[in-house]
Protein backbone atom coordinates (compact mmCIF):
# COMPACT_ATOMS: atom_id res chain seq x y z
CA UNK A 1 0.00 0.00 0.00
CA UNK A 2 2.78 2.72 1.08
CA UNK A 3 4.98 1.80 -2.13
CA UNK A 4 1.58 2.20 -4.52
CA UNK A 5 1.14 5.66 -2.66
CA UNK A 6 4.78 6.43 -3.51
CA UNK A 7 4.24 5.36 -6.96
CA UNK A 8 1.17 6.95 -7.86
CA UNK A 9 3.06 10.18 -6.36
CA UNK A 10 5.75 9.82 -8.71
CA UNK A 11 3.61 9.55 -11.31
CA UNK A 12 1.54 12.55 -10.62
CA UNK A 13 4.97 14.53 -10.11
CA UNK A 14 6.00 13.11 -13.74
CA UNK A 15 2.96 13.76 -15.35
CA UNK A 16 2.99 17.56 -14.29
CA UNK A 17 6.81 18.19 -15.15
CA UNK A 18 5.95 16.95 -18.65
CA UNK A 19 3.11 19.48 -18.80
CA UNK A 20 5.03 22.36 -17.32
CA UNK A 21 7.83 21.40 -19.90
CA UNK A 22 5.55 21.22 -23.15
CA UNK A 23 4.53 24.62 -21.88
CA UNK A 24 7.87 26.06 -22.00
CA UNK A 25 8.69 24.53 -25.19
CA UNK A 26 9.08 25.93 -28.68
CA UNK A 27 7.34 23.88 -31.25
CA UNK A 28 9.41 22.91 -34.29
CA UNK A 29 8.02 23.80 -37.64
CA UNK A 30 8.57 22.35 -40.89
CA UNK A 31 9.49 25.57 -42.14
CA UNK A 32 12.54 26.36 -39.16
CA UNK A 33 13.48 22.70 -39.95
CA UNK A 34 13.88 23.82 -43.53
CA UNK A 35 15.55 26.69 -42.28
CA UNK A 36 18.23 24.87 -39.72
CA UNK A 37 18.68 22.03 -42.83
CA UNK A 38 19.94 24.50 -45.02
CA UNK A 39 21.81 26.15 -42.75
CA UNK A 40 23.80 23.03 -42.17
CA UNK A 41 24.05 22.33 -45.93
CA UNK A 42 27.20 24.79 -45.28
CA UNK A 43 28.94 22.94 -43.08
CA UNK A 44 32.48 21.53 -44.97
CA UNK A 45 31.31 23.57 -47.88
CA UNK A 46 31.63 27.35 -46.55
CA UNK A 47 34.98 26.53 -44.77
CA UNK A 48 36.62 30.22 -44.27
CA UNK A 49 35.78 33.67 -43.29
CA UNK A 50 36.54 37.03 -45.73
CA UNK A 51 35.06 39.95 -44.58
CA UNK A 52 36.21 41.64 -48.37
CA UNK A 53 33.89 44.19 -49.44
CA UNK A 54 32.84 42.18 -53.17
CA UNK A 55 30.52 43.45 -55.74
CA UNK A 56 27.74 41.34 -56.56
CA UNK A 57 25.22 40.50 -59.45
CA UNK A 58 21.35 41.60 -58.30
CA UNK A 59 19.56 39.97 -57.10
CA UNK A 60 20.55 36.76 -55.76
CA UNK A 61 24.13 37.82 -55.81
CA UNK A 62 26.73 35.86 -53.17
CA UNK A 63 30.60 35.60 -52.79
CA UNK A 64 32.54 32.16 -53.29
CA UNK A 65 30.70 29.48 -51.52
CA UNK A 66 33.82 28.54 -49.96
CA UNK A 67 33.59 31.29 -47.84
CA UNK A 68 31.87 34.55 -46.43
CA UNK A 69 31.04 36.27 -43.46
CA UNK A 70 28.07 35.31 -40.02
CA UNK A 71 25.58 37.12 -42.16
CA UNK A 72 26.07 35.12 -45.51
CA UNK A 73 24.92 31.62 -43.96
CA UNK A 74 21.35 33.63 -42.67
CA UNK A 75 21.56 34.98 -46.41
CA UNK A 76 22.07 31.42 -48.22
CA UNK A 77 20.01 29.86 -46.05
CA UNK A 78 16.70 31.75 -46.41
CA UNK A 79 17.41 31.56 -49.83
CA UNK A 80 17.01 28.12 -50.11
CA UNK A 81 13.42 28.95 -48.12
CA UNK A 82 12.88 31.43 -51.17
CA UNK A 83 13.72 34.59 -49.47
CA UNK A 84 16.20 36.68 -51.01
CA UNK A 85 17.38 39.17 -48.63
CA UNK A 86 20.15 41.04 -50.88
CA UNK A 87 16.44 41.90 -52.66
CA UNK A 88 14.37 41.94 -49.45
CA UNK A 89 16.69 44.33 -47.79
CA UNK A 90 17.24 46.62 -50.37
CA UNK A 91 13.69 47.26 -52.08
CA UNK A 92 13.10 47.92 -48.14
CA UNK A 93 15.89 50.41 -48.01
CA UNK A 94 15.16 52.25 -51.08
CA UNK A 95 11.85 52.87 -49.59
CA UNK A 96 12.24 53.56 -46.12
CA UNK A 97 16.91 54.71 -46.06
CA UNK A 98 16.19 56.77 -42.63
CA UNK A 99 14.86 53.79 -40.58
CA UNK A 100 18.11 51.92 -41.12
CA UNK A 101 21.59 52.71 -39.03
CA UNK A 102 24.11 55.18 -40.67
CA UNK A 103 26.80 53.22 -38.66
CA UNK A 104 28.97 53.77 -42.15
CA UNK A 105 28.18 56.95 -43.09
CA UNK A 106 26.10 55.50 -46.47
CA UNK A 107 23.98 58.44 -48.41
CA UNK A 108 22.08 55.65 -50.39
CA UNK A 109 21.88 51.77 -50.74
CA UNK A 110 24.48 49.34 -51.45
CA UNK A 111 23.43 46.23 -53.06
CA UNK A 112 26.72 44.79 -52.80
CA UNK A 113 26.83 44.83 -48.71
CA UNK A 114 23.27 46.14 -47.78
CA UNK A 115 22.32 42.41 -46.73
CA UNK A 116 25.39 41.72 -45.39
CA UNK A 117 25.78 43.82 -42.50
CA UNK A 118 24.16 42.41 -38.91
CA UNK A 119 22.62 45.52 -37.90
CA UNK A 120 20.96 45.70 -41.49
CA UNK A 121 19.07 41.96 -41.29
CA UNK A 122 17.94 42.82 -37.44
CA UNK A 123 16.78 46.05 -38.50
CA UNK A 124 14.93 44.20 -41.51
CA UNK A 125 13.57 41.31 -39.21
CA UNK A 126 12.78 43.88 -36.52
CA UNK A 127 9.96 45.76 -39.35
CA UNK A 128 9.09 42.52 -41.23
CA UNK A 129 9.65 39.16 -39.37
CA UNK A 130 8.62 38.13 -35.83
CA UNK A 131 10.69 39.69 -32.98
CA UNK A 132 11.27 37.53 -30.08
CA UNK A 133 11.77 40.43 -27.59
CA UNK A 134 11.25 38.67 -24.54
CA UNK A 135 13.58 35.86 -21.87
CA UNK A 136 16.69 36.44 -24.60
CA UNK A 137 18.47 34.07 -22.72
CA UNK A 138 16.12 31.00 -21.77
CA UNK A 139 17.06 28.55 -24.02
CA UNK A 140 13.64 26.91 -24.47
CA UNK A 141 12.34 30.04 -25.96
CA UNK A 142 14.31 28.99 -28.89
CA UNK A 143 13.46 26.75 -31.79
CA UNK A 144 15.11 25.51 -35.06
CA UNK A 145 15.44 27.89 -37.86
CA UNK A 146 15.37 31.01 -35.29
CA UNK A 147 17.69 34.10 -35.94
CA UNK A 148 19.94 35.33 -33.49
CA UNK A 149 22.59 38.32 -33.03
CA UNK A 150 24.69 38.54 -30.51
CA UNK A 151 27.30 41.57 -29.41
CA UNK A 152 30.77 40.34 -29.16
CA UNK A 153 31.79 43.33 -27.46
CA UNK A 154 33.65 46.58 -28.76
CA UNK A 155 31.24 47.01 -31.04
CA UNK A 156 31.50 43.81 -33.12
CA UNK A 157 28.01 42.02 -34.01
CA UNK A 158 27.64 38.68 -35.04
CA UNK A 159 24.29 36.14 -35.95
CA UNK A 160 23.26 33.01 -36.95
CA UNK A 161 20.83 30.39 -36.82
CA UNK A 162 19.15 28.17 -34.65
CA UNK A 163 19.90 24.44 -34.91
CA UNK A 164 17.09 21.45 -34.19
CA UNK A 165 20.24 20.34 -32.51
CA UNK A 166 20.34 20.29 -28.83
CA UNK A 167 23.36 19.96 -26.10
CA UNK A 168 21.10 19.68 -22.70
CA UNK A 169 18.61 22.13 -23.19
CA UNK A 170 20.48 24.77 -25.24
CA UNK A 171 20.05 24.23 -28.92
CA UNK A 172 23.15 24.99 -30.76
CA UNK A 173 23.84 27.59 -33.30
CA UNK A 174 24.97 27.74 -37.08
CA UNK A 175 27.30 30.33 -37.94
CA UNK A 176 30.48 31.23 -39.38
CA UNK A 177 32.43 32.96 -36.89
CA UNK A 178 35.70 32.84 -38.34
CA UNK A 179 36.77 29.54 -39.37
CA UNK A 180 33.55 28.67 -41.26
CA UNK A 181 30.56 27.71 -41.15
CA UNK A 182 30.21 25.31 -38.11
CA UNK A 183 27.54 23.99 -35.50
CA UNK A 184 28.30 25.03 -32.17
CA UNK A 185 26.79 25.42 -28.16
CA UNK A 186 27.45 29.57 -28.59
CA UNK A 187 23.75 30.92 -27.25
CA UNK A 188 24.72 31.88 -24.15
CA UNK A 189 27.69 32.78 -25.02
CA UNK A 190 28.01 35.96 -26.16
CA UNK A 191 25.36 38.83 -25.35
CA UNK A 192 22.35 38.44 -27.27
CA UNK A 193 20.57 41.50 -28.70
CA UNK A 194 18.45 39.69 -31.41
CA UNK A 195 15.65 36.81 -31.30
CA UNK A 196 13.81 36.86 -34.64
CA UNK A 197 11.60 34.14 -35.87
CA UNK A 198 10.73 34.25 -39.64
CA UNK A 199 7.25 34.00 -40.39
CA UNK A 200 4.92 31.08 -41.90
CA UNK A 201 4.11 31.92 -45.23
CA UNK A 202 6.76 34.80 -45.49
CA UNK A 203 9.15 33.24 -47.88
Amino acid sequence: MFYSMILKSLIRLVAVLVLIDAAHAQPITKLGLRIASAARQQIGVTTEYDSSYASLKYPGGDVAIHTGVCTDVVVRALRQIGMDLQKEIHEDMLRNFGKYPKKWGLKKTDKNIDHRRVPNLMRFFERHQIAMEEKLRVPETYRAGDIVAWDLGSGVLHIGIVSDKTTGSTPLIIHNIGAGANEEDILLKYKIIGHYRIKEGAQ
